[in-house]
């Protein structure tokens, strides 16, 4: 068992212009997240995002789609973890892969931010600590390096969001085995998993 989880973000940037987008997905695991919870985000000028939160076992999780543009990801995690006084260890960011196809979810603790610019801010605003959980949502590569860009701010075919969601709501069944910080039984079961 580790460190339960206290604050669950997703990742996006912000604006309908970029909702459908790859880069997107880690706020489709939480807007999954809060609707099978019954929560409703709200905008908090101070958390820079949105917010929910709801209880289990007897502790408050909090809920973050941060709204600053990705690159500045950490602003609004770092608030929030600041102002509940949540440390890093209890923290899970969801967020797209380029890593892993469409269909596929990875569960981890710690780690680089792989290239992965709101990663990197996270890591950077929280003082260099990377031992926060990840849940990495694949997306697929377009296969050359230069097409990154406009890949993750595309929105993917019909049937890769299909594969896509598939795995997001298996993330979501997982949730309270993460929350409870057994994390290794939630790995067991997501990163086997291929919709």
């Amino acid at each position: 068992m580790t460190q339960p989880i206290r604050l669950i973000v997703g990742l996006a940037n912000p604006g309908t212009k970029y909702a459908g987008t790859r880069h997107n997905v880690g706020a489709w695991y939480l807007d999954a997240l809060a609707r099978s919870r019954g929560v409703v985000l709200s905008e908090d000028r101070k958390s820079f995002g949105l917010t929910g939160r709801f209880d289990a076992g007897g502790e408050t999780v909090r809920l973050l789609v941060p709204l600053t543009y990705m690159n500045l990801s950490g602003q609004a995690t770092s608030a929030v973890a600041g102002f509940f006084r949540i440390p890093v260890e209890s923290m899970l960011v969801a967020h797209d892969d380029l890593d892993l196809p469409p269909g596929r979810i990875r569960l981890r603790r710690g780690g680089g931010h792989g290239g992965h610019n709101g990663l990197r801010d996270i890591v950077s605003r929280h003082g260099n600590n990377k031992n926060f959980v990840r849940l990495r949502i694949g997306i697929g590569h377009p296969g050359d390096s230069s097409q990154v860009t406009p890949w993750v701010l595309g929105k993917p075919q019909p049937e890769d969001r299909e594969k896509m969601e598939a795995a997001i709501d298996e993330a979501v069944s997982h949730t309270d085995e993460i929350l409870g910080g057994d994390i290794d039984k939630a790995m067991n079961a997501l990163n086997g998993f291929r919709a």
